[in-house]
């Protein structure tokens, strides 16, 4: 009954009255791109947009965006729940409700926008609900959080033209990556950013469906 209790918790949103209150000060975190050297926060260069990516494990879904060119710079953190400050610890037990994600801060002049929408559908399943694989929970649910309506309506079309593409592979799961306007981002500590990186060996958990995203 206890593991049954443990796997529903994960799997299911937390009601916001119970949970887990987080902390008003931040985590500490790097100052700095491990990668590239640039700042990890605030303020970008002139002319840089930004969009959260959630794909699971943020660790391979940060690495797959850092090599893009036009990218500034990532960041792994998370958002989409109700935990001031979380803590690794802390999210891994589902009770703050927020996802994995990647921030990623691009030049437009060189990555457009859908090119990254492009990336997320076709290097993830955007399908598996509360999970990505072997990864279990609310906190590896597919997720875009954005910072303005157009960039709402561009993932939108997205969404709905990979769905497409899908049906026509002959595949009926359907999409369920949630696309929201971006709350707080809470920065993962230092030693969660450029992960894989710092541990070339280390586990990479996307996975893609094999089906190509046109939209």
């Amino acid at each position: 009954m206890f593991l049954i209790d443990m796997f529903n918790r994960k799997t299911e949103m937390p009601d916001p009255k119970h949970a887990l209150p987080g902390r008003d000060a931040e985590i500490p975190t790097a100052a700095h791109h491990f990668v590239n050297g640039r700042p990890l926060k605030a303020p970008f260069p002139d002319g840089m947009q930004s969009v959260l990516f959630g794909m699971g494990c943020f660790w391979g879904a940060e690495r797959l965006f850092w090599k893009m060119p036009g990218i500034h710079v990532t960041a792994v953190g998370y958002t989409g729940g109700f935990t001031r400050n979380p803590t690794y610890q802390e999210t891994t037990t589902g009770l703050t409700g927020h996802a994995e994600v990647v921030l990623v801060v691009f030049d437009p002049q060189i990555v457009s926008f859908e090119m990254l929408l492009k990336s997320f559908f076709e290097e993830h399943d955007p399908t598996q609900g509360m999970r990505q694989g072997n990864d279990i929970g609310t906190t590896y649910r597919s997720g875009i959080y954005v910072y303005d309506e157009e960039q709402k309506a561009k993932a939108e079309i997205s969404r709905a033209a990979y769905q497409s593409e899908l049906k026509k592979a002959g595949r009926s799961a359907r999409i369920t990556t949630e696309i929201a306007m971006a709350g707080p981002f809470y920065y993962a500590d230092e030693a969660h950013q450029q992960y894989l990186a710092r541990n070339p060996g280390g586990y990479c958990g996307l996975r893609g469906t094999g089906v190509a995203c046109t939209g």
